[in-house]
């Protein structure tokens, strides 16, 4: 059986978490419970016939009070980026987030999870900004972990990038 690393990177509130237990649990809760260091969660699927375990590592939001512990990227085959679609701000953090750990460890698959889309009449995130990272080859999906529109498509695209490592990286950095 094939294991992959996958880790969940992003703001603080953004539905990191929220994220992980729709998909690895099928379950939603209203409660906000901060990620602290990190919490590991796995799933087994299957993906053009082969079954892969993701150890989901749900890494705490980066704030300037927590930043991000690049250490636990190492070893990573990819991650999910995720930013709060009814807070633009948390999309500019999101793309600062991408290169600190490109430079850290390397250009690995990552997508782009624009979360919260049940929101919709609250949606900040303008299409423009979203066409601009795309037509810099950043993989993107909305998701809702409230009702699970897109969740289970987000993991599964990304394990299906890390099993061909030439998708998901970009052709170069966004600009801001």
């Amino acid at each position: 059986m094939i294991q992959k690393k996958i880790c969940m990177v992003g703001a603080p509130s953004v539905g990191k978490t929220s994220l992980v237990a729709r998909y690895v649990h099928s379950i939603f809760s209203e409660k906000y419970l901060s990620t602290v260091g990190v919490k590991i969660d796995k799933k087994t699927l299957q993906v053009d016939g082969r079954d892969i375990t993701l150890m989901v590592w749900d890494l705490a939001g980066d704030d300037d009070f927590q930043p991000l512990q690049v250490s636990y990227l190492r070893g990573a085959a990819g991650y999910l980026l995720v930013a709060d679609g009814s807070r633009r701000a948390t999309l500019e953090h999101a793309v600062e987030l991408h290169a600190r750990v490109t430079q850290a460890v390397g250009a690995i698959p990552f997508m782009l999870v624009l979360n919260k889309s049940d929101l919709g009449d609250l949606w900040e995130i303008e299409d423009a900004r979203i066409a601009l990272l795309m037509a810099q080859g950043w993989a993107m999906q909305r998701t809702s972990a409230k009702d699970g529109t897109g969740v289970d498509a987000v993991f599964e695209q990304l394990a299906r990038r890390t099993l061909a490592p030439g998708l998901g990286r970009t052709r170069g950095e966004p600009s801001a």
